[in-house]
This record gives structure tokens, sequence and C-alpha cells, in this order.
């Protein structure tokens, strides 16, 4: 990809050259075309120019992924304003504190949130905009009370007989003007505000048009299940595939794997994003029963035709995908070693990219030609990494980078931006990771995670809890220290269990066996003292990382 001119000019030339292609679904609803999207911004536009909103103005957005979200949020870029997504998983209070703390003006909310927000609590908000028919919920403005109820006229005025092509001419950004504040899922404490620039965002697409566009043919279907007001979601699966020009499709509930395998089926996907969770999940509950029967796993172990079984494994797999897809890209947290080593084994096209918030959010990233087991890739275009370790390849260390996509602060916190962007421009992640020679990253855990053995030794509690989610009948687990011991809190596989007639003494005994198992793996000083019970799924963020926080004091 050429450098654009900006940002906006990215959206506006694949609105005019798509103009009466399909864009945006919401799965199982309407669509909406180029042309739609076109006009729905312009409306918008109008709404803001006649309610006083400005250029640098904030319009904060909370709600579930769908076609008008995605509208609204193409509306405030290519106006000029500020666009501060919000998670709609986030609570009442944490909203209201986004909301307050960055001075938005306006606020969008979806069905869910509207029911659940007070309004008193934003007192310096002008309006709430309901997302998906863009009515007022809220108005304290005379001039936006009249914009939304004369719009359709207003807009009528201002394009008597048509709204073509070339009409769509949208704010020239510069590469340093701020364009999003993207608060953190904030896994301890008050989530930060992430000023990112329309550098930040050119720069990603840039990667996307290098590393993702040539394998994505146009006008291909993609689908949507990440969180749009993550970055990893709004960059990774909406905004490159948007300017691609392809059609996406918004899973508009809860992802379930059956719920993904039937929308997969049906729009059969060029490309599928997701975390670590959803992959998973689908390897468990739709390919691993197949295989586990007697005659597949002696098929498996003969030489002569080990490979063919391989090969239709893999177009089970990707069936399941859709039997359309180029790779499936893997972020946000680690892959199961088991499912990895499953899928490279098979030669399924599985990748492992890695990014922050702060980075818009692309750090690493390698086609699943270049793969490697463990890793999640080498740096992307216009980023340098490097490991703060005497020996990168062996010793872990953080992770610092910079370039392009790194972020120009957290929104009125200059101490905070101070702990993590030094003097020589370099974003301190607080993730740990080995380098090998070639330049594949290798996550080993974060710091604020690291624990501290009784003889000071370093332990990575995400290499042992890789370990146990490996084992039978263990969901997912966590792994917390108590005292100078360590234990392992494990959510079991309650669906399995309840399936195999297993009750808790069972229960119990197949994860002491998992425990005296795993510890034959295990340095002494990592060994864990006992396993305890989890009996719910661990709360996690939007991104699915559990939120550790929440039980450090679970014992």
């Amino acid at each position: 990809m050429e450098s654009p001119t900006s940002f906006n000019s990215l959206i506006e030339d694949t609105i005019k050259n798509h103009w009466d292609r399909d864009a945006l679904t919401d799965y199982k609803g309407a669509t909406l075309q180029f042309h739609d999207v076109a006009r729905k911004i312009e409306k918008l536009h109008i709404l803001f120019e006649h309610s006083g909103i400005k250029q640098g103005d904030k319009i904060a957005l909370c709600g579930r992924n769908s076609a008008m979200w995605a509208a609204a949020f193409l509306a405030t870029l290519t106006y000029g304003a500020i666009a501060v997504p919000i998670q709609h998983e986030f609570t009442p209070e944490q909203i209201y504190n986004i909301v307050n703390h960055s001075d938005a003006r306006l606020l969008f909310v979806g069905d869910v949130v509207a029911t659940t927000i007070d309004a008193e609590q934003m007192p310096a908000l002008e309006g709430i905009v309901y997302i998906p028919d863009f009515s007022l919920v809220l108005s304290r403005s005379e001039d936006l009370t009249y914009a939304r109820e004369n719009l359709n006229a207003l807009y009528g005025h201002k394009y008597p007989k048509f709204f073509h092509q070339e009409h769509v001419n949208y704010f020239k950004d510069k590469p340093d003007d701020i364009c999003m504040i993207n608060y953190t899922s904030g896994t301890t404490g008050f989530s930060k505000g992430v000023m990112l620039s329309y550098r930040v965002m050119t720069s990603n697409m840039q990667w996307a048009f290098q590393c993702i566009r040539p394998h994505v043919k146009d006008g291909s279907n993609v689908l949507s299940m990440l969180p749009m007001a993550h970055m990893y979601g709004l960059t990774c699966e909406f905004l490159c595939e948007f300017i691609f020009g392809n059609h996406l499709f918004f899973l508009t509930r809860l992802p379930s794997p059956t719920f993904i395998a039937q929308a997969c089926a049906d729009i059969k996907p060029a490309m599928v994003v997701a975390v670590p969770m959803v992959i998973e999940k689908i390897i468990r509950k739709k390919i691993f029963p197949k295989i586990q029967s007697q005659p597949m796993h002696l098929l498996m172990n003969m030489p002569v035709i080990n490979r063919k079984i391989k090969d239709r494994i893999r177009q089970d797999v990707l069936d399941v995908l859709g039997g359309n897809l180029y790779e499936v890209l893997v972020g946000g947290a680690g892959l199961n070693p088991e499912i990895e080593r499953f899928l490279t084994n098979i030669g399924f096209p599985i990748t492992m990219g890695y990014g922050t918030t702060e980075t818009g959010p692309m750090i690493t990233y390698s086609d699943y030609h270049d793969f490697e087991n463990g890793s999640c890739g080498t740096a992307v275009i216009n980023m340098e990494v490097k490991i703060l370790s005497p020996d990168p390849e062996n010793i872990p260390g953080e992770i610092v980078t910079r370039g392009d996509n790194v972020m120009n602060g957290y929104f009125k916190n200059p101490e905070a931006t101070k702990a993590v962007l030094d003097d020589e421009g370099w974003f301190h992640t607080g993730d740990l990771a080995t380098m090998s020679a070639d330049g594949h990253v290798f996550i080993r855990g974060r710091i604020k995670n690291m624990l501290l053995g009784a003889n000071g030794q370093n332990i990575y509690p995400e290499e042992i809890e890789n370990k146990l989610n490996s084992m039978t009948m263990v969901n997912e687990s966590l792994v917390i220290q108590h005292g100078d011991k360590l234990v392992g809190l494990v959510h079991p596989d309650m669906e399995t269990a309840h399936n195999l007639g297993l009750n808790d003494n069972d229960i119990n005994e197949i994860m002491e066996q998992n425990r005296v198992e795993l510890n034959k793996t295990l340095p002494s000083f990592c060994k864990i003292s006992t396993v305890k019970i989890h009996p719910e799924e661990f709360a996690k963020t939007p991104k699915k990382s559990i939120k550790r926080y929440l039980y450090q004091n679970a014992v």
C-alpha cells in the first residue's frame, strides 16, 4: 500500500470504489451496502454540525457489535471528532468514569446499555443517541433536539437531487491528530485512556495491506466476533476488512462454538480473527471427539497412512470454519500448546499475533507459513522490537517497542505515560519474552504476574497454566502463590464430568493425578502443592484474559 494522504482518505476511497457492494451485515439481519453506510455517515455529520460538535470533540460509543455501531464510529472519525469506544461489558460505573474522564459530548448506546445507565451520572453529556436507529435517548441541547427532529429535512435540503460518490468528502487528518481514546480493559484498577493518532491507524493499515490483503480477495466475506471497542477487533477484523472493500458479518450475540460454526458455514469467511478460547473450544468440541475413536487413533500412528489422515482432519477443521479461509489469526492471549501443536501437526493455517491497546494494536505477526510453535511472530512493518535481557534467546526480559504504532500517551495521565514511554520513544509493554535469532518473539508472561520462589527464582505462572490446561478434564486454570507454596485453581470441564456421571470425589481424584503428572515436568521450585477446584468459569476481561487480581486471595 502506498502511503495515503490521510487515514480518512482510505475510508473515503473504499466507499467510493465499492459503492454498490454489500458492506456491513448483522448476521441473520439487515445488510448495509457501502452507499448506505455513506448516507448514514452523512446524516450523522449533519447531526454533529447542527448540534455544534467541532473537530476534536469527543464522541463515546458503547454497544454490542453491529452495522450501526460501525457506521457511527466511521462517522465520528470522518467528521474529525475523537472516538471513545467503550466495552459494552463494562459496568455502569466504568462507563460513567470513561464518559466523564474523556469529556465526551455525545454518547452512542446499544439496546442493552441503554437500559442500564443513568444519565444523571454523566452531567456533562449533551446527548445520548440510540445506536439501532440513531434516535435520541436524551438531549440536553436545543440544537441537538432540533437537528435530530429535522434531520431528514436538513439532509434533503443539502442534497435535493441525490447523494452520490462525488459528495463523499471527509475530514483530512494529519498523522499526529488524535482520532481515538481507547480505554484499556483494566485488569487491575481503573482503566487508562490510550490516545491514538491517525499515524497509528495508518501504520496498522499498512501492515494489513502488506500481510493480509494479498491473500483475501476483493469482496470476500469476513466474520466479526471480537468486540469492536477493543483495538484487536476494531483494527484486525473491522477497519482493515472494511477498507479492503470486504463484506463484514457481525455476530450480534455471544459467540458459542456451535453458533460460530453455524455462522462460518453460512458466511464462508476468507479470514478468521479470534481469541484462543474460541479456537480451543471449537477444536475440543467439534474435532477431538472425531479423532479419539480407536480406529482413527491407530491410523494416525501408522506412517504410511498418517499424511492422508492428517490432510483429512485438516480439511475437517477448515470445513468447521467455513472451508474458505486463508488463515486463522489468534491474539489477545496465548494459545493452549496442546491445541497449537495439534493444528500445526496437521498443517492447519494457524498463526499468532501480539499487540497492545497502546500500539493500536500490532507489534508482532508472522504469516502461518512462517509460524513457529509458541511464538507470536516477528516485528511488523514500521515497528522495532527488542527484549531487555542480557541473553534474549534464553533469559526472559521485558518486551519494548517503538515506531509508528505507538500511542501519544495516556489522556490526562502524564505520570502513567512517563512510566511506560521512555525518553528514546520505547514503549515498555510489561510483557516478558525471549526472542530467537531470527526475530520470533516467545511470550513468557506478564511482569506483574511473575512470582518469586522461596530461593528467589522467577516463576512464570502462565507457563505452568499452559501445561495444566492440557491435562485431563481441565477447562481452565490459574496458578497463585499462598505463602511459599503454589496452588493451582482449576475450573474442570463440568459438562464432560456430568456426561460421564462423575461426582466431586471423582473430579478431585483426577485433579490430584493431574497434579502429580504435572509436577514430574516442572523444576522443584515450580511444583504445585495442591489443586483447588473452582466450580465456575473465571471472570474475564473482554479479550478473555482471566482477571487474576480477583483470585489472589482465593486460598
